[in-house]
C-alpha cells in the first residue's frame, strides 16, 4: 500500500517512505524555508525538464556527492524522478548515509508540472537571475558586429573574459584577457586605470557577461562598459573567428587601484544589505549548523585557495558561484558564508547572492585565517565491505576473455579512454542493461577511482545472477600500474545521456543548438515571472 502524501516537516523512520506535495514544496521555497530538491535521474533528462530549484544528483552519484551538497543530515531532502523508479531507490540510500528527513515528491516531475513551471538546461536559477538583472538594470551591451568593429578601431579598449580560465583558453575573442567574473571588481581598475578606457565583458552565452558588466557598474567604475551580447555564441553565430589557446590573465594583486575598489565594494554591499561576520557571530553560525545548514565558501581564485584557505571552507570562485550556485549549494534557504582576504570579492559575490534570495554573509582573515594548504577531498562515506568481490589490477589484466568489464564512469571520461574491452553502462540502468551484456562469465565493475563501482555492487547483485567483481582503485589504479587505455573502440550498452552537452562550451557546437540556447535564455524572465517562487530582488 502506498503511503498517503503528507506535507509535514516531521522526520520519519528510515523504513517508511514519506511524500511531499508539489504545492507544499513551492510554499517552502516562497517562505524561504530550508529544503533540498534532488533530481535523481541522469543529467541529460534533467536538462530537458525540471523544477526551478531542482539540483541534479543522479542515483549513481549519491554517495559520491551528497555529503558536500547537503552537509546537514537533518536538512529536509526531497527526491523525484519522472516515473522511472529512481526516487524509490534513492530514499534508502540517502537514509543509509544518515539523513533523517527524506521525502519523495508526490507525482514526480509530471505531478509538479501541473502546479509549477518546469525549466530546461542547467544552472537555471543563476541564468534566469542574469536575465532579470538585464531587464531591470538595462545593462548595456553590444552586438557581436558592433563589438568587433570597436575592438578593431579602438586602441583604448580592454576585453575582459569573465569565464573560467579553462574556458577562456579553449576559445576567446580577440584582445580578450581572462578575468573570471568574481575577480572583475577587484582587478578591472588595475587593468584599465583610465576612466576613458572602454571595457567589454564577455562570456560563453549571456549570464556572466551581464553579471560581470553590471558588477563593474555597481562597483562604481566610470568607464564605458558593455556586455558582449550573447557572448562567444553570438560572436560565432555572427560568423566571426575565435582565438584558441590564449593564456593572458592577471593574477597579481591590485595595488594602485585597491583602495578605490575596496571602498566602492563596501558601499555597494552595504546598499544591498550584505552582512559582515565577527568572530562571535561566526561561532554562533557554526554552533547552529546542526539546525541551520551552513556553507563556508572561499571565493578567491583556485590558485589562492590551494596556497592557503580557512579550515572548513570549500573553493568556490565567486563568478562561478553566482553562475552555478547549485553546484556547491544543495539546500535552498541555507546560510552562506563567503571568505576572501581583500574585502572586495566576497562583498561583490555576496551582493549578487543576496539579491538571488540567499542568506549570504562575508568573513575575512581577521576572523578565519587561511592556514590550510591541503585541498580537501570530497566527503564520502566509507566504502562498503566488498568481501571476495574485490580484485586488483593484476587479476584483471590476467583475466580470461569470458570476463566482461563494465565501466561506470561518466560518458565523456569513457569516451576519452577506458580499460580495453570495457562496456559503458550506467549504474541507474542495471535492471535493463546488464542483461544486454555479452557472455555469461563474471562481470567486473570499474569506475574512475573504484568508489562508484563499490557503491553500485548491491544494485548490480539485484539486477543479475552473474558473478560480480569490483576493480579496487578503478581506472586510476589501472593506469597507475602502467596499463594503457583504449581510446578508439567503444561499446555503448546504456544510452549516454548522463552528461548534458552544453552548447556554450567547447568548439564543436552545432549552430542550431547555440541559437536555440540563446532563444531559451531570452524567454527566461517571462517564465520566471509565471513560476513566482524565486524570491529574487534586483537592487
Amino acid at each position: 500500500m502506498t503511503p498517503s502524501p503528507t506535507s509535514g516537516p516531521t522526520a520519519t523512520p528510515p523504513d517508511q517512505v514519506r511524500f511531499i506535495t508539489p504545492t507544499e514544496l513551492r510554499r517552502r521555497w516562497r517562505a524561504q524555508e530550508e529544503v533540498a530538491l534532488l533530481d535523481v535521474r541522469e543529467e541529460g533528462p534533467y536538462s530537458l525538464s525540471h523544477p526551478f530549484f531542482a539540483v541534479s544528483l543522479p542515483l549513481s552519484q549519491i554517495e559520491l556527492r551528497i555529503l558536500d551538497l547537503i552537509p546537514r543530515l537533518s536538512a529536509p531532502v526531497v527526491v523525484y524522478d519522472d516515473g522511472e523508479g529512481y526516487a524509490a531507490r534513492a530514499v534508502p540510500r540517502i537514509h543509509a548515509l544518515g539523513y533523517r528527513d527524506v521525502s519523495i515528491l508526490d507525482g514526480g516531475l509530471a505531478g509538479y508540472a501541473r502546479v509549477g513551471e518546469v525549466f530546461r538546461d542547467v544552472n537555471v536559477p543563476s541564468k534566469a537571475f542574469g536575465e532579470l538583472v538585464e531587464a531591470i538594470r538595462h545593462t548595456p551591451s553590444l552586438s557581436a558586429d558592433d563589438a568587433k568593429a570597436l575592438i578593431e578601431r579602438e586602441s583604448n579598449l580592454v576585453v575582459l573574459d569573465a569565464r573560467r580560465f579553462e574556458e577562456y583558453r579553449t576559445m576567446s575573442i580577440p584582445r580578450g584577457v581572462s578575468v573570471p567574473g568574481g575577480e572583475l571588481a577587484f582587478r578591472a581598475r588595475e587593468i584599465a586605470p583610465s576612466p576613458d578606457t572602454t571595457i567589454i565583458v564577455n562570456c560563453a552565452g549571456r549570464t556572466r557577461s551581464i553579471i560581470g558588466t553590471q558588477s563593474l557598474i555597481n562597483a562604481g567604475l566610470p568607464n564605458k562598459i558593455y556586455a558582449l551580447r550573447n557572448g562567444t555564441i553570438g560572436w560565432t553565430l555572427a560568423g566571426h573567428q575565435v582565438e584558441r589557446g590564449k593564456t593572458a590573465r592577471m593574477l597579481e594583486r591590485p595595488q594602485a587601484s585597491y583602495a578605490a575598489a575596496l571602498a566602492d565594494a563596501k558601499a555597494w554591499a552595504a546598499r544591498v544589505g550584505v552582512g559582515e561576520l565577527d568572530a562571535a557571530t561566526f561561532a554562533r553560525f557554526q554552533a547552529e549548523a546542526g539546525t541551520r545548514t551552513l556553507y563556508c565558501l572561499d571565493v578567491r581564485t583556485p590558485e589562492e585557495y590551494a596556497a592557503g584557505h580557512p579550515a572548513g571552507f570549500a573553493s568556490a570562485p565567486g563568478g562561478q558561484l553566482v553562475q552555478a550556485t547549485d553546484e556547491w549549494v544543495g539546500v535552498r534557504g541555507a546560510r552562506l558564508v563567503l571568505f576572501d582576504d581583500d574585502g572586495v570579492r566576497a562583498r561583490m559575490t555576496a551582493s549578487w547572492l543576496t539579491q538571488m534570495g540567499w542568506d549570504a554573509s562575508i568573513i575575512g582573515p581577521d576572523v578565519v585565517a587561511p592556514t590550510e594548504a591541503v585541498i580537501p577531498a570530497a566527503r564520502r562515506p566509507a566504502l562498503p565491505d566488498l568481501g571476495g568481490a574485490a580484485i586488483g589490477v593484476g587479476e584483471l589484466a590476467a583475466a580470461p576473455a569470458s570476463w566482461t568489464i563494465v565501466d561506470l564512469s561518466r560518458s565523456p571520461a569513457y569516451k576519452t579512454g577506458h580499460i580495453p574491452a570495457a562496456h559503458f553502462v550506467l549504474a541507474s540502468r542495471f535492471a535493463t542493461d546488464l542483461t544486454r551484456l555479452p557472455g555469461e562469465g563474471p562481470i567486473v565493475l570499474v569506475s574512475a577511482d573504484g568508489a562508484e563501482a563499490a557503491f553500485a555492487l548491491a544494485d548490480a547483485r539485484a539486477a543479475t545472477k552473474r558473478e560480480l567483481r569490483v576493480l579496487s582503485g578503478g581506472t586510476r589504479a589501472w593506469t597507475d600500474a602502467g596499463h594503457a587505455l583504449d581510446t578508439e573502440r567503444q561499446s555503448w550498452i546504456s544510452t549516454p545521456d548522463d552528461v548534458y552537452k552544453r552548447p556554450y562550451e567547447g568548439t564543436d557546437n552545432a549552430t542550431a543548438a547555440m541559437q536555440a540556447y540563446i532563444d531559451w535564455e531570452l524567454q527566461l524572465v517571462a517564465q520566471l515571472a509565471n513560476d513566482s517562487v524565486s524570491n529574487f530582488h534586483v537592487v
